[in-house]
């Protein structure tokens, strides 16, 4: 196994740059997830790990080479795709040994892998069938027990739940974190889904133009994150944001009709910010009427109402207990100013003491 470090890593496509200077380090077993949005770059870099994108400039270690202009083969690494790419005429016994086969291998250590693989992912009764008869979730795994069958120092998944419906998503993804406990294999894995990040990570790297915006742990990120990308984009459901001014000794929110009082942008009177709430940190105020309920998703243990202000802004708001609002009702809002976080309005930078 070996870690993973990302030296000043640039890629352009032409005049195009699209990784803009990227310096990580992954540690040997660690499991990182890359995050953002929809042409953050994370793909990208992941395939710049693999060797299947070139990297324009910078260096990337693996373990202590440096494979920056390794073909793939040689770097170490193994990838899991979104579409899981087996053969369909082989059975899953084959098809997890095909990599090998290949490299001429010996039969009986193909064979002792391939078992093993198949015991840590629990596709022993599946072995002799083939992938027409397997569900969407074995066909990930028996992509994933390729994967572990060939050894590699790192394994790289590209949003590898994509194409599984909700449930099996979920059921993958405790999969694969009980995979990565029991091998303790370096793991760097890309999503759009914040909650798969949460879930699996114990490194979350944000992304968003290719740059990186913040990565730590997923609950220090959701804590105490940088800016208010990262606040928006850790978190389900997000975080809400209002307008204030700041005034006094206090932020006045002019979308919940309240004044709350805040020590840290003293620096901003008479300056707007940006308030950042998140939806378990409100409660409803059954006496107000700056808000109206527009929705209420019900979930069971716990809801989500969904407010909108006079000016027409949203705020999602977390409800537990037996009493709850329904839509139409006119609510307010019991803000605990120890929860609030502040941003500036033009640079969107966290606020801090």
């Amino acid at each position: 196994m070996a870690g993973v470090t990302l030296n000043d890593v640039i890629k352009k496509y032409g005049e195009t740059q699209v990784i803009h200077g990227i310096d990580l380090e992954i540690e040997d077993g660690e499991f990182c997830v890359f995050v953002g949005p929809s042409g953050c770059g994370k793909s990208t870099l992941l395939r710049m790990v693999a060797g299947l994108e070139e990297t324009t400039e910078g260096r990337i270690d693996i373990g202590d080479r440096d494979v920056t202009r390794l073909d793939p083969s040689d770097r170490g690494v193994a990838m899991v795709f979104q579409t899981y790419a087996l053969y369909p005429h082989m059975t899953v016994k084959e098809n997890m040994g095909f990599g090998l086969r290949m490299n001429k291998h010996p039969k009986a250590e193909i064979n002792e892998k391939v078992a093993e693989a198949s015991r840590i992912l629990k596709l022993d009764d599946y072995l002799d069938r083939k992938p027409s008869a397997l569900s969407g979730g074995q066909r990930q795994r028996v992509s994933i027990g390729r994967a572990i069958v060939r050894g590699p120092d790192v394994f790289l998944f590209d949003e590898p739940l994509s194409n599984l419906d909700a449930e099996l998503r979920v059921e993958m993804r405790v999969e694969i974190a009980r995979l990565h406990k029991e091998i303790g294999a370096t793991m760097i894995y890309v999503t759009h889904d914040q909650v798969e990040a949460m879930t699996l990570a114990d490194k979350i790297v944000v992304l968003r133009l290719g740059k990186i915006e913040q990565f730590g742990a997923p609950m220090d990120l959701y804590r105490d994150p940088d800016n208010k990308f990262v606040a928006g984009f850790i978190g389900s459901p997000a975080m809400n944001f209002m307008s204030g001014t700041v005034r006094d000794g206090v932020v006045s929110i002019p979308a919940i009709k309240q004044d709350v009082p805040s020590t840290l942008a003293t620096a901003y009177t008479g300056k707007p910010v940006i308030a950042g709430l998140r939806p378990e940190h409100l409660s409803i105020d059954l006496q107000g009427d700056a808000l109206t309920v527009d929705m209420v998703e019900s979930l069971g243990g716990v809801s989500y109402a969904y407010l909108t202000s006079a000016e027409g802004d949203r705020i999602v708001v977390e409800e537990r207990g037996d009493k709850r609002v329904s839509m139409g009702d006119t609510v307010g809002l019991t803000i605990d100013p120890s929860r609030m976080f502040l941003f500036d309005a033009k640079t969107e930078a966290r606020i801090r003491d």
